[in-house]
């Protein structure tokens, strides 16, 4: 009787010191492991090199359109683009027709 007590009593003891440790590890593997963790960096850089790359795509198509929208200035139209787009419009433009690009 006397040993079933003392081995109680040290379970007893043990048991916060046990939680403890136990409370510990889960975190620590939660620092590795988690969504948030060590490993999960790699991820993130990852994602912050393709969103950077997807917004110089998106800035680049945004100059196009702000160039566009400044070449339809009602003060000072373009002869070019007012044409292609009165022509686009109206469809009349030729299936043997030719446009040269000039730069």
């Amino acid at each position: 009787m006397a040993h079933i007590a003392k081995l109680r009593m040290l379970l007893m003891s043990a048991l916060g010191p046990a939680i403890a440790v136990l409370l510990l590890l889960f975190f620590a593997g939660y620092v590795v492991l988690g969504s948030n963790g060590v490993l999960a960096w790699g991820d993130y850089s990852r994602q912050l090199r393709d969103a950077k790359a997807e917004l110089k795509i998106v800035q680049l198509h945004r100059q196009e359109l702000r160039n566009r929208v400044d070449l339809l200035n009602p003060r000072r139209v373009d002869p070019d683009l007012s044409d292609e787009l009165i022509r686009r419009q109206l469809g009349v433009i030729h299936h043997d027709e030719v446009i040269v690009p000039l730069n």
